[in-house]
């Protein structure tokens, strides 16, 4: 009753319109009433079929309002009526929605009925906390995955990137994740991804034990860039929610260059200078403010974030890449010449890093981890040579050494998507690799 009383106390008073005076690409003008809208304000157009088409406001030029879809515009034409809502945008999630599913507009795509609305408004666009009121992150998060657990070990409110080419496993990696972390509530955002894979994602790799414990929110390739770019933040608004119910909120996002790419394409047609590889300058502004979201809470909840970087061409330099990497925590480097070898998850260890190591670890685990390390450094140093047959045994101790280890290391590093492995069982099977006594296959 206090949401439905709140909902009621938020209707307009008086119905204030303006006309479509043009369409241009994906922009549309509107003449009217310009003191009642502002940038992010919403504006429904009735284009005379059977559903109207809501927009967003998302500038100005002269006497007009420029406006994005969040649906097709076919039906638009000169003299719509275009109805400025005087909602601010927001969602209001309840402990209800675990287990479903929706669409960028907060809707239930999964046929399970309507959503019960929660007591308080979430703003789409939230700030980040303020940096000197959060807490610092908190123990480390088993995440299930050996590689990451033992060598990059993420504690609960920290910030990872998991940076890839097409075709490298990050899909895969994050279907682990979201089955296999131990939280108390994942939020998943699929964001500009393939319409394909979402049944076999909630099936297959959520499962229903998964899904009983998650909000998925969906925005395949094929919609609207602002459905893609608001899928980002509804995503963000949920996880805040059960954050502020002093939970831990794992939040995986499936992917950060998709949004860029949505947020590209709005700039583009409001007029925007291109820049670095087209992208426009508002989305290295988005970035952080997106990203940010993600952490430590004021209070003992926490938002620990997963955002998987689709690398243009696997240059892991590329503007998106490098923009993300400089805002998270720690990056995740998959390698397409370690998927081709038949390893997966495809991680290089070598170039990946968790900004909370080595404190993330226990002391007595260090030096396992350094020595691994630093094994693994020999062979990479050394592979070429070893390959062609070059390198002769008995040369180098520290070299014979690590070509021993290499192939337990494979071993270890590699992991089945139905396999899990706890924090604690991964240190251990590390130690017993270096010590010669794992008998594992």
């Amino acid at each position: 009753m206090k949401a439905l009383a709140a909902q009621i106390g938020e209707l307009d008073g008086a119905e204030i319109y303006g006309r479509v005076v043009g369409v241009r690409g994906l922009m549309v003008e509107v003449a009217g009433p310009l003191h009642a809208m502002s940038v992010g304000s919403r504006v429904i157009i009735e284009s005379g079929t059977e559903t109207n088409i809501p927009c967003e406001v998302v500038g100005f030029s002269g006497n007009h309002a420029l406006l994005m879809p969040f649906g097709a515009l076919e039906g638009v034409r000169r003299g719509c009526r275009a109805i400025v809502t005087g909602i601010a945008p927001g969602v209001r999630p309840s402990n209800a929605w675990l287990g479903r599913v929706l669409n960028a507009m907060g809707e239930p795509i999964d046929g399970k009925g309507p959503l019960p609305a929660g007591p308080e408004p979430y703003s789409y666009r939230n700030s980040p906390p303020p940096a000197h009121s959060r807490k610092r992150v908190g123990a480390p998060l088993d995440l299930g995955v050996r590689a990451l657990n033992t060598f990059l070990t993420c504690c609960r409110g920290q910030r990872m990137g998991i940076f890839a080419g097409s075709g490298v496993g990050k899909s895969v990696l994050l279907s682990m994740l979201a089955r296999n972390a131990n939280s108390d509530v994942a939020v998943i955002g699929l964001i500009g991804e393939r319409g394909r894979e979402v049944q076999e994602f909630l099936q297959d790799d959520l499962g229903e034990e998964g899904l009983a414990r998650s909000v998925v929110v969906i925005a395949t390739s094929d919609e609207p860039a602002l459905m893609r770019r608001q899928a980002a933040y509804l995503m963000m608004a949920i996880a805040e929610f059960f954050r502020d119910a002093e939970k831990d909120v794992l939040v995986m996002m499936d992917s950060v260059t998709r949004f860029a790419m949505a947020q590209r394409e709005i700039g583009l047609s409001a007029g925007e200078p291109p820049t670095a590889k087209g992208y426009t300058p508002t989305v290295f502004t988005e970035l952080p403010k997106l990203l940010e979201r993600a952490g430590p809470g004021a209070g003992e909840g926490t938002i620990t974030g997963i955002f998987t970087v689709l690398v243009d061409g696997d240059d892991h330099n590329e503007p998106i890449a490098d923009a993300v990497r400089s805002i998270l925590d720690g990056h995740i480097v998959m390698e397409r010449s370690i998927a081709e070898r038949g390893r997966y998850p495809a991680i290089n260890v070598l170039k990946s890093v968790s900004r909370t190591m080595p404190r993330a670890a226990a002391p007595d685990h260090l030096p396992a981890i350094y020595k691994a390390r630093q094994n693994m450094a020999t062979y990479a140093d050394m592979e070429e040579l070893i390959r062609l047959g070059a390198y002769r045994p008995g040369t180098s101790p520290e070299v014979d050494a690590a070509i021993a280890l290499h192939k337990p290391f494979e071993r270890f590093l590699s992991q089945r998507k139905e396999e899990a492995t706890s924090i604690d069982e991964g240190y251990q099977r590390l130690e017993r690799i270096l010590n010669g006594t794992d008998t594992e296959n």
